[in-house]
């Protein structure tokens, strides 16, 4: 395929996007870019949310994977539903009856300021750690397939990429992301369908006779009943569940959005909509990856983890999917990022610089202020992509896993201090005790041979941090202020 019709393609993409966002961003302020002035439409939310959750690396690394883990993500997947159910029923209620505009306030109005600051320091650090390791995986992808062989260097490519980001969400924010979104969805979903079938009907298959052959090859595995391995089941029940409250139930970027919808009930018909659609999106992720092992060995094709799949795709299958791939593979990506940058400037300028609370700042100079915060973002997103060219991982689902466990602990761990507990903390040991629980973990994982023999940490260290924050907030903690918001209230 040429490269020259791939980066047209690619190009016009982008230009429809950028005319979506500026139809939207007409009389946008700062209640359109943080909530959506509270007038989003709930199915568009739900299918928008889709995109933001599965992201690039799901659609690379999660078929990708199957050679290794088989079906086993379907472990994960059952906890997922239990976190999703959490969040509809305990946390959505809560948020709603704060009429939060960013979660973190919850913290400050349970625990003080300095808790309210932690909890948004410790996601600013999650999702730019998180958001740029999934750009990165992307922006690596079109760099090999289209931009070297035009001699285009990988920093340009990045620089571009965010460019365009930027442009069509530094205005409308919110408002603009729920229709770029779901635009987003459509179109890695179309993607992901039609690379299914055009594998079925080219092995000659049907989906019966598929996952029998899957089965026959140890394709199909699902449950690890091994306690000792990183793998087994329980442990991947219990930490999906988890990493989905913290990853989705106290990350502004994904309650961003299910906040900025008029009422709780409609918020919560999203929620488990997105559930639904979700676990059935995710099934068919494992099952193209069941046919791309199926396929590739009968091919010739020698790569494996996240390069089988666009291996396949652009050494064997025809022009127009090639297209199809490449724009579901960018839809893939662009869902997770934009939200990122949105979510990261509402929360740096609600709960670390309090803009909408400071007197004397009008409309115009909070406007500048969220402006240059978000440029900022942008240029910080860049230097970690280039930090991620130099770190090269063969599979970024599992190094964006991990970076979760050390940064979400500490949110897990606050936020399940003041839902369970009716103490209150001294503020300013607050940060110590969040900068500590990732460090005792690292510690514990690195001597865990020493500790544990035979037994091997693997997602369940989220839940460690968590726990160990949580112990440290028991520790430091004193009877709660008067007025402060209990779950109860």
């Amino acid at each position: 395929m040429s490269p020259i019709l791939l980066f047209s393609v690619v190009l016009a993409y982008f230009l429809i996007l950028l005319g979506v966002a500026r139809r939207t961003a007409r009389r946008a302020n700062n209640d359109s870019f943080f909530i959506g002035n509270k007038n989003s439409n709930w199915m568009l939310v739900a299918f928008g949310m889709v995109g933001t959750t599965l992201t690039g690396v799901t659609f690379i690394s999660v078929p990708g994977a199957v050679g290794s883990s088989g079906f086993g993500y379907i472990q994960l997947m059952i906890g997922y539903v239990l976190g999703y159910l959490a969040i509809t029923f305990i946390l959505l209620p809560l948020y709603y009856r704060l009429q939060l505009t960013s979660i973190y306030r919850y913290l400050e109005l349970r625990l003080g300021r300095r808790a309210g600051q932690s909890g948004a320091a410790f996601f600013i650090l999650s999702r730019l750690l998180g958001a740029t390791a999934r750009l990165y995986l992307v922006v690596n992808i079109l760099q090999a397939t289209i931009l070297d062989s035009l001699g285009v260097p990988f920093w340009l490519t990045a620089c571009v990429v965010l460019l365009l980001i930027w442009l069509y969400t530094y205005e409308g924010g919110v408002k603009t992301i729920v229709w770029t979104d779901t635009l987003q969805t459509a179109c890695m979903l179309a993607g992901l369908v039609i690379c299914t079938f055009w594998l079925l009907r080219e092995m000659n298959l049907s989906p019966l006779e598929s996952l029998e052959q899957m089965r026959l090859q140890g394709l199909a595995r699902v449950f690890n009943t091994d306690p000792d391995s990183p793998g087994y089941v329980w442990k991947h029940i219990v930490a999906g569940m988890f990493i989905t409250i913290a990853m989705t139930g106290m990350d502004q970027e994904m309650m961003q959005k299910n906040i900025s919808v008029r009422t709780l009930r409609d918020s919560q018909k999203n929620m488990l909509t997105l559930t639904v659609i979700l676990t059935g999106v995710l099934l068919l992720f494992l099952f193209l990856g069941g046919l791309l092992h199926l396929y590739a060995p009968a091919a010739g094709i020698a790569a494996t983890g996240d390069k089988l799949f666009p291996a396949v795709v652009l050494g064997h299958f025809p022009v127009l999917v090639q297209l199809i791939f490449f724009i579901a593979l960018i839809s893939a990506l662009f869902p997770s990022v934009d939200g990122a940058l949105t979510a990261l400037t509402s929360t740096f300028c609600i709960d670390i610089l309090g803009l909408p609370r400071r007197s004397g700042l009008d409309q115009a100079t909070q406007t500048r202020w969220r402006q240059r915060v978000h440029l900022g973002f942008t240029a910080l997103f860049l230097l970690l992509i280039m930090a991620f060219k130099w770190i090269d991982s063969p599979s970024m689902i599992g190094v964006i896993l991990k970076l979760a466990s050390y940064t979400y602990g500490p949110l897990l761990g606050l936020f399940m201090f003041g839902l369970l507990c009716r103490r209150g903390v001294r503020g300013r040991w607050v940060p110590l005790v969040c900068v500590a629980g990732p460090l005792l973990c690292a510690l514990i994982e690195q001597e865990q041979a020493l500790l544990f023999e035979h037994y091997r940490l693997g997602l369940e260290l989220l839940l460690l941090n968590g726990a160990l924050v949580l112990a440290g907030l028991m520790l430091i903690s004193v009877p709660a202020e008067k007025g402060a918001v209990l779950l109860s209230d």
